[in-house]
């Protein structure tokens, strides 16, 4: 059986970005939250997002909340941050796959990628 798992990197500091809050909802007939969490001292969650048999086809989203995360790190935002939570909209097709969705984030922008 598959799972899904996530990694935020710090790009302003160029390190893991520990205690960045997220919240994953599976959005393909209507917004369901599934999980929620936050990452840990290497900016991962401690256990998969999804796996096995909580893993099912369809698309999802996994909001993470990057302006409170920067501010708890002292970094001055303006009021309302350019980027608050960055969403990030994905499908899930196979669930005998891995699915690994990491997010490179500062304040100004951010990349994602499927990973493995």
């Amino acid at each position: 059986m598959g799972q899904l798992t996530t990694h935020v990197l710090d790009t302003t500091h160029g390190t893991p970005a520990k205690g960045v809050k997220w919240i994953l909802r599976h959005v393909t007939n209507e917004s369901l939250e599934v999980a929620r969490g936050q990452t840990n001292a290497d900016g991962r969650s401690d256990t998969p997002l999804l796996s096995g048999p909580t893993l099912i086809a369809g698309t999802y989203e996994l909001e993470f909340q990057v302006a409170s995360y920067f501010r708890d790190q002292g970094i001055t935002l303006p009021e309302p941050a350019f980027l608050d939570d960055v969403v990030i909209r994905f499908g899930i097709a196979d669930v005998s796959d891995n699915y690994h969705v990491p997010l490179l984030v500062s304040p100004y922008g951010y990349s994602t990628y499927r990973g493995s």
